[in-house]
């Protein structure tokens, strides 16, 4: 088909430009007086035609007009109200651009292209929530550590928190852990199992003493290291590699 007037198929519908169709018919008055007399047929904006800036290529010497999409219902019947041979030629012009839009394998190719566009679409959606969840999922995993993060836990009640997030990590493993990593005092003795220097200047942990007083009347003191709220969440994401935390 000779393209007389180019058509636009990056929209939903095909459009022509409404400049184009008016130097076409070679309608002698001013496009936006002519534009505007057409519109007073009950063409409505938004529906029929768009306005739009264009480039003035082929209009003049301007840089810049006011142009407008028009759809091919509407350029039809533009065709049709000039009664002049180049309206009829316009006119049969877009029944043909119309016949070939509406056949069988152009409403497939784009009924197959809309899929397509959804199934990207949906990709988009599916890899945005999966994303979410890898986000999301530090703060689930230590849900359970920000729960009890207000107050001071001792360490085999850490452990059990580790392990309900995923974590095989028993008491005395995770004992173990925390004095081979420096957090707690390995050296045999009274201070064995306290928190390390480290551990307290980082707020990791606090020694809860305990006054014990015996059947004969002496009284001793008893520490135990708790881990406080921060060394509850430092530790959960520690084991997680959720965060990256100076040690």
């Amino acid at each position: 088909m000779n393209e007389l007037i180019k058509v636009n198929y990056d929209n939903e519908n095909p459009t022509i430009s409404g400049r184009e169709l008016h130097e076409f018919l070679e309608v002698g008055t001013r496009y936006d007086t002519w534009f505007e007399r057409m519109c007073e047929y009950g063409f409505t904006e938004g529906i029929d035609h768009c306005s739009f800036l264009s480039d003035g290529k082929g209009f003049g010497k301007s840089a810049t007009k006011i142009d407008h999409a028009v759809t091919i219902d509407m350029a039809k019947e533009l065709a049709m109200i000039q009664r002049t041979e180049k309206g009829k030629q316009a006119r049969q012009y877009f029944i043909k651009i119309e016949k070939n839009w509406n056949t069988p394998e152009k409403l497939m190719a784009r009924a197959l292209k809309i899929a397509d566009q959804e199934i990207g679409r949906l990709t988009i959606v599916n890899d945005e929530l999966n994303q979410t969840i890898t986000d999301q999922a530090p703060k689930v995993i230590f849900a359970d550590a920000v729960s009890v993060a207000t107050t001071s836990i001792l360490v085999s009640e850490m452990a059990k928190i580790l392990k309900q997030n995923g974590i095989e990590m028993g008491q005395r493993r995770f004992f173990e852990w925390l004095r081979t990593n420096g957090y707690l005092i390995k050296r045999k003795g009274s201070e064995y199992n306290m928190p390390t220097q480290k551990s307290m200047e980082l707020e990791l942990f606090e020694i809860k003493e305990t006054s014990i007083t015996h059947s004969d009347g002496h009284i001793t003191i008893s520490k135990t290291p708790k881990i406080t709220g921060k060394g509850q969440i430092y530790f959960v994401n520690k084991f997680k590699g959720s965060l990256k935390v100076a040690v």
